[in-house]
């Protein structure tokens, strides 16, 4: 299940269907939702046929074969290509994830495609994410120390190294925040689960100094607590990351220091 921010008083009309490519041995049928703020008009989903042979085997490159050869408009983000930027999260097929790692034999047809749900678009595919990173700039996510700056560099064991394992390889997509119903409904105050993973990140780095000052911040009716551990964000999560363990664990260290 996923939620929609679509402008006030709208629904999603169905939109254009452009013309087949010529002389294709092998078509997809991708829906692509399409919605621009400057054309006062009602969200809408256009229909596009891709000729496989003509472009890779991801949604990505069907998007960039629409983009490139049927309708220069459509309107998304996307860099590496490589599921490590996570610029090209959106919804597809009812989830959330990359279009660059996800192949289109992988979902299925026609391809269905909305941006972020919860969030506010800004054009087709792209949603605000200014809320997000205002939420990752609070929990501070870098090394806060108090002792003096080592000549070359902070040491760490190999143990205490690996409890950072499924913590460091988030990379912001969204993917995760955008699938939660807490976030849904109370985004403006609630962290999500992408930024409280960070947050733990940095609580369970053995160099971090900072510890009680991070668990400070975090102690709030709903900066931590709203999560009720749905698990929708582990189950999205495009990088196999389980931020509900995360979250789990900074309320036990909640615990943890009351006694």
């Amino acid at each position: 299940m996923v939620q929609l921010t679509l402008p006030k008083n709208s629904q999603v009309q169905p939109g254009k269907t452009w013309p087949k490519p010529e002389n294709a041995a092998k078509l997809t049928e991708f829906r692509i939702y399409r919605w621009s703020p400057d054309d006062g008009e009602n969200p809408r989903l256009d229909t596009y046929y891709v000729d496989r042979g003509a472009c890779g085997p991801m949604i990505l490159d069907g998007l960039l074969y629409i983009k490139n050869h049927i309708d220069p408009t459509l309107t998304l983000r996307r860099s590496c290509r490589e599921g490590i930027c996570g610029s090209c999260a959106m919804n597809i097929d009812g989830f959330n994830t990359l279009a660059c790692t996800k192949g289109m034999d992988d979902v299925a047809h026609p391809i269905r495609i909305y941006p972020l749900p919860s969030m506010p678009v800004v054009k087709d595919l792209v949603p605000d994410l200014n809320l997000f990173y205002a939420q990752h700039r609070m929990i501070e996510p870098w090394l806060q120390t108090v002792s003096p700056t080592p000549e070359k560099e902070w040491l760490q064991s190999r143990e205490d190294r690996q409890k950072l394992d499924g913590l460091y390889e988030c990379i912001l997509c969204a993917c995760c925040q955008t699938s939660c119903p807490s976030y849904w409904w109370n985004g403006d105050r609630y962290l999500g689960p992408a930024v409280l993973l960070q947050a733990y990140r940095w609580i369970a780095d053995s160099r971090d100094e900072a510890k009680g000052e991070r668990l400070d911040n975090l102690e709030d009716p709903f900066r931590l607590y709203r999560c009720h551990t749905i698990m929708n964000c582990a189950q999205t999560c495009p990088k196999g990351l389980n931020p509900a363990k995360a979250i789990a664990e900074i309320k036990k260290l909640m615990v943890e220091r009351q006694y």
